[in-house]
């Protein structure tokens, strides 16, 4: 017979039944004859009680001696317990060391985040990045169900490349047997060929910017996925992107509630936007928002909401530390657990003190023709509750296949913002389908014909209209998790100053 593992998130299933539990220890604690294990499998993690009068010598000597991150296996009887985690705890019968572990070097105090990003390896195994992981999955399985469902393939594009699609400044480039390339920016010009071929395709892969950026929203390497559609106009492009977002979101709720409980994820916003639907403006108009008195006194007011938080947090956090002296030791542990908390938020009332004068005096001094900044979009989605998509872009911003308006002034592309300040998830447009047009557009970017020439071909043979958009996995999962920085949604970020681990 097949051997077979049980793993936590089954217990629920599996009450009044003896099991084997294999995996590590999140947390252990003693009280007197009991030892109490958060042990955690991948899957979840469980509360395992250890009683001395029920275990042998060996399996008591063995919980007792147990550091977090101990790998383990332990074999009991599964038992309902709406006190504990999930609902369920295992009475434990026998304990086995599989190796004892001394000296962990995450613990469960505060590091600053140079030390944890040195030890992604291991940091990966807290709560919070065990959750934000779980639901990065689940993003791109919802992505890849939105299409296959819609009739779409999904097919694979280049990473080696002979050209950039959108500029040369950001390009990584490599040796290809003696013959200069480089790292894809993007799978769309391949998608648009695969989109002559099949109609509606999307791509799923890895993508590369030499931006030499440090800021919350950037890495180096980030996955894209980039939907192409025959026959699809710019409004056509658009319902798809908010129905593709809408369907990820409501996804997520509905089977990732409990990483987004962990991830301590106000969902209020996420269950708004599928409810409402999408703002929709035009450039010309973000241009005046950002400009006006209205965005001026709004971010004033924001300043003075800061400072009013910062003052109430640092009188909430005497009051604690008076506490702390005197408090019996559990009570310790949940001061010193608030402490963090409070201290976490007044360095970020303190960060936005900093900021908001700069997001001031950005969006005073914007001028017309510029591509919004970080700040200028968080700026912008400050007026709106649902992620707002911005059209009709001056056409100089942007890039030489996309189509422009009857006055040639404008390219019909969108961009689509997340709310809560997370910036551009979404980026797409009608592509220029007119062969004349297009062989223009190259020239007048400097761009050699000869490598474009496939891509031309496009046009000279069954030109259609057609669109297409690239959304940013990593900034949607931090945008849907509520994470701070790009750098916790994906495994091993690479961006400026780090590729280990």
């Amino acid at each position: 017979m097949e051997k077979q593992l049980t793993y936590i998130h089954q217990l629920k299933n599996r009450i009044s039944v003896e099991v084997d539990l294999s995996g590590w220890v999140y947390n252990v604690r003693s009280s007197g004859s009991l030892v109490f294990i958060e042990c955690r499998d991948g899957s979840g993690i469980c509360q395992c009680v250890v009683n001395k009068e029920e275990v042998s010598e060996e399996s008591w000597e063995a919980a007792v001696s147990l550091k977090q991150e101990s790998s383990i296996r332990l074999h009991g009887l599964v038992v309902a317990d709406e006190r504990s985690i999930g609902g369920v705890e295992l009475q434990v019968q026998s304990v086995e060391i599989l190796q004892l572990v001394t000296e962990y070097p995450i613990t469960p105090k505060e590091h600053g985040i140079e030390f944890l990003m040195n030890r992604r390896h291991l940091w990966l195994r807290s709560q919070r990045q065990w959750a934000a992981m779980r639901v990065r999955n689940g993003i791109i399985f919802a992505i890849h169900n939105f299409f296959q469902s819609r009739g779409f393939i999904q097919t694979d594009t280049p990473i080696f490349t002979p050209n950039a699609a959108e500029g040369s400044t950001t390009l990584f480039e490599t040796d290809y047997f003696d013959e200069k390339v480089y790292l894809a920016q993007t799978g769309q010009l391949y998608g648009e060929a695969l989109a002559m071929a099949h109609g509606l395709i999307y791509t799923f892969g890895p993508t590369f910017r030499a931006e030499k950026s440090k800021t919350r929203r950037h890495l180096s390497e980030f996955w894209m996925i980039e939907p192409e559609m025959a026959f699809y106009d710019l409004e056509m492009n658009m319902d798809l992107a908010e129905d593709m977002l809408k369907s990820i979101v409501a996804d997520v709720l509905m089977n990732y509630s409990h990483e987004l409980e962990l991830l301590e994820r106000d969902i209020s916003s996420l269950q708004r936007l599928i409810e409402k639907d999408f703002a929709r403006i035009q450039y010309n108009d973000a241009v005046d928002i950002l400009t006006s008195e209205k965005t001026s006194r709004l971010l004033d007011e924001l300043i003075q909401q800061r400072v009013s938080e910062k003052e109430e947090l640092i009188k909430e956090l005497g009051t604690i530390q008076k506490e702390h002296s005197s408090a019996k030791k559990w009570r310790k542990k949940q001061i010193e657990n608030l402490i963090v908390d409070i201290n976490m938020r007044v360095d970020q009332a303190e960060e936005d003190l900093r900021n908001i004068p700069k997001w001031k005096k950005s969006a005073q001094e914007f001028t017309w023709g510029s591509d919004f900044g970080g700040s200028d979009e968080t700026v912008l989605t400050m007026q709106y509750d649902v992620p707002v998509m911005i059209t009709h872009w001056p056409a100089e911003i942007k890039a030489f296949y996309m189509k422009r308006d009857v006055t040639n002034t404008y390219a019909l592309g969108v961009d689509i913002l997340a709310p809560e300040g997370y910036g551009e998830i979404v980026g797409g447009s009608q592509r220029e389908d007119n062969l004349e047009v297009i062989l223009a557009r190259i020239q007048q970017e400097g761009l050699d014909p000869k490598v474009f020439d496939w891509y031309i071909d496009l046009r000279r043979f069954g030109s259609v209209p057609h669109s297409g958009f690239g959304l940013g996995l990593e900034r949607t999962v931090a945008w849907i998790c509520g994470l701070k920085h790009v750098r916790e949604t994906i495994a091993f970020p690479r961006m400026m100053g780090r590729i280990t681990p």
